[in-house]
């Protein structure tokens, strides 16, 4: 292997050792090899690699000691492997390497996809309202195309437990909040008590979802609203269509800076081209060949509940380990006006 390869300060591992290894397993993958670490907070470390033969994207588990089915690159590896020859845009996925020794995680490559992604909700950086409309009307349609793959021809019927998806994330996200409480919260604890007495009964809807299906996890083409790639699969499952649906709908009711989610709460959507909820839900609707959506206030608001059991998780590993009081309360801060969201939710649907 040629002498030349580079390594970046913040790259954990040896580059010369990874060619050598993707030059043997990855077809026509040829070096030297150069590498960079994407910036961010990804909980799973992702990094450009730029080869002779092309341009590469590296996935990674983190170091160290990891919670039992945690940071699973291997089921994103799965997934995108089983979605190449779907209407679900996706990076095409060339290797996977389970033996540690090489970067010292297990990691996957997959192809470097060159497009565009957008961070604000309201796309205050693209220029006309049509454009805004169509980016929109694009991301519904992925949506669509995801909770249409059929899991048996593709693989998937084995990548999640099917049927009482809601009963059981309730129970689990439930537990967790309790686990992780550092104070007793009275919105969520009407929260949960309205939703344990509200599940809807199963209908028998089974898909694969993507657990975190948001603006700035999808990859449009330059200067174009065509979606080349929907990104970070790590909660990926099998579960129930609407919950993907009222996530995204969720985090588009949401405020600006609270937290990292950019929502478009009181953005007239109308003026910039954005549709509304109603709109945007009764074209996911059209799509998949229903009439409407019943129960919408209950997965919206179990929407709001899995988020904030989420926030007061991270709150209590702050207090627990090296970061200050003061960031832990932070980040618990959110908890509190999340049930406080779903609450109005549930008001406005009585």
């Amino acid at each position: 292997m040629d002498k030349t390869t580079k390594t970046a300060a913040n790259v954990p591992f040896d580059m010369e050792t990874l060619a050598q290894y993707l030059t043997l397993h990855v077809k026509g993958f040829a070096g030297p090899l150069t590498v960079e670490k994407f910036p961010g907070g990804q909980s799973n470390p992702t990094y450009k690699l730029t080869a002779a033969s092309g341009v590469y994207v590296l996935r990674s588990q983190p170091a160290g000691k990891l919670l039992k089915s945690a940071h699973a690159v291997d089921r994103e590896y799965q997934v995108l492997d089983a979605l190449k020859n779907t209407d679900v845009p996706v990076a095409q996925v060339y290797h996977l390497c389970r033996d540690t020794s090489i970067i010292g995680t297990m990691f996957y490559l997959m192809e470097f996809c060159d497009g565009t992604v957008y961070w604000s909700a309201s796309l205050a950086e693209v220029s006309s309202n049509n454009e805004r409309t169509q980016i929109y009307d694009q991301m519904n349609k992925a949506l669509v195309a995801l909770h249409s793959v059929d899991i048996n021809t593709t693989g998937l019927s084995e990548y999640g437990k099917a049927g009482n998806y809601f009963q059981r994330q309730f129970t689990r996200w439930h537990s967790q909040y309790r686990a992780t409480q550092l104070t007793e919260i009275p919105a969520m604890e009407s929260l949960m008590s309205w939703l344990e007495s509200h599940l809807p009964e199963d209908d028998g809807r089974v898909c694969l979802v993507h657990g975190d299906f948001r603006l700035d996890n999808i990859m449009f083409e330059h200067n174009s609203s065509k979606v080349i790639a929907v990104l970070d699969w790590e909660l990926s499952t099998l579960g129930h269509p609407f919950s993907d649906l009222a996530y995204q709908c969720m985090q588009l009711r949401m405020p600006q800076g609270m937290g990292t989610i950019d929502g478009l709460k009181g953005v007239d959507r109308t003026s910039i081209g954005i549709p509304s909820e109603e709109e945007y839900v009764a074209a996911y609707c059209q799509r998949m060949g229903i009439d409407r959506i019943e129960n919408w206030s209950f997965y919206l608001a179990f929407s709001f509940f899995r988020l904030a059991a989420i926030v007061q998780g991270v709150a209590k590993r702050a207090s627990q380990g090296n970061a200050s009081n003061e960031q832990a309360n932070k980040v618990g801060a959110f908890v509190e006006p999340l049930a406080q969201m779903a609450l109005s939710i549930i008001e406005e649907a009585d």
